[in-house]
């Protein structure tokens, strides 16, 4: 597939809301789009550890082009009075951890579900109408794919069934909402198509799989492949739940912020739909074998602890991304042996500065 021959969306002009802005995947796409000259309205509660160095960063970089809106995404009226006058919302503020989510499913179901709904009848009841809504939902909207038939090959679960190996998880598998973060992400991404439907608002919904890259603060609840990174650089152990095996694909966060700027190019043909968004077959990974190129990458063997499966993991999860790189002209995912390796550039200049990266001593299972 060939490069996409324009991406940015409208012309420079009225600002650009992304709520969750000072988060990783936010924070890289408020950068592209301040970058092409856009204001972006940076919607944020700052509740995670290590976004306010983003959002410093995207300050210093872009200056008045970034307008902070320091509020909670279950505040309706401070959100309704930011996307006043944006042009396009992207919707990336969430509750993103499933250990958070079961222990407090009420908060994670106000952040995920109320917010969500907050934002779409801002957006329905916006003076001058309505305007596109782009999504950030998940892979969890499947569950843990009890059914699929696997076997371990080496160190990754791979599917019997030789057309789901080669193409992944496509968007016509039924969804299967396992945890209260499962439930709660699933609902805002029903809710998200549904006013597709039911209003007529230019929605769109990503499925995204596991997103990397430079910003990401990986911790225990989020962001494995940096925080893998960050324990192989360190030469600490990482703790694997489950037996490791698990495959997941993962994609580069450039990648994704291109796949939501041809969305929002796009939008009144792509309206309504939901895209499975991740690396594919191609940068498929199991945790024990992204572990093994780590030790390689650093020069150093890394040591690995036990611990108990976590609940509604996926023992296989690879994304069909076949519709949305069609649907939207996207080029090809950066191969993931690439990627990491940038990662971990930028990580081992991050490391200078404790302040930019935290690194608690477990890990949420993969997204």
């Amino acid at each position: 597939m060939s490069a996409p021959a324009a991406i940015s969306g409208p012309a420079v002009g009225r600002p650009v809301l992304v709520t969750g802005g000072a988060g990783f995947v936010g924070a890289n796409l408020a950068d592209a789009l301040a970058a092409e000259g856009h204001t972006v309205i940076l919607y944020d509660a700052l509740v995670r550890p290590g976004v306010e160095a983003n959002l410093a960063w995207l300050q210093a970089r872009h200056g008045p082009r970034i307008v902070p809106v320091i509020a909670d995404i279950r505040d309706a009226a401070a959100l309704a009075q930011a996307m006043a006058e944006a042009q396009a919302v992207f919707h990336f503020a969430a509750q993103v951890a499933v250990t958070t989510s079961l222990a407090d499913p009420r908060a994670d179901m106000e952040v995920n579900v109320l917010g969500t709904l907050n934002l779409l009848e801002a957006l329905r009841a916006r003076v001058g109408g309505p305007v596109p809504l782009l999504f950030a939902s998940t892979n969890k909207v499947y569950g843990n794919l009890p059914d699929l038939a696997l076997r371990l090959e080496g160190d990754a679960y791979l599917p019997e069934d030789a057309g789901l190996r080669a193409r992944g998880v496509s968007e016509d598998r039924p969804l299967v909402f396992h945890t209260p973060y499962g439930c709660s992400k699933g609902a805002a991404d029903q809710y998200v198509l549904d006013y597709a439907r039911s209003y007529g608002l230019r929605t769109c919904v990503m499925r995204m799989s596991c997103i990397y890259g430079p910003r990401q603060m990986g911790n225990e609840d989020q962001g494995w492949v940096a925080h893998f990174l960050i324990r192989a650089l360190r030469g600490q152990p990482i703790t694997l739940y489950g037996d490791g095996c698990q495959v997941r694909d993962i994609l580069h966060v450039a990648d994704a912020v291109t796949a939501y700027r041809a969305a929002w190019a796009q939008i009144d043909a792509i309206a309504g739909r939901a895209f499975n968004l991740g690396g594919g077959p191609a940068n498929a990974v199991s945790l024990r074998g992204l572990i093994a190129h780590l030790g390689a990458l650093t020069g150093r063997p890394v040591e690995v602890l036990a611990g108990d499966w976590r609940p509604g993991d996926q023992r296989y999860y690879v994304s069909d991304a076949r519709r949305v790189g069609e649907a939207l002209d996207l080029p090809p995912a950066r191969p993931w042996r690439e990627g990491v390796a940038s990662l971990a550039a930028w990580l081992r200049a991050s490391l200078a500065q404790p302040e930019q990266v935290h690194a608690p001593s477990r890990i949420e299972e993969p997204a």
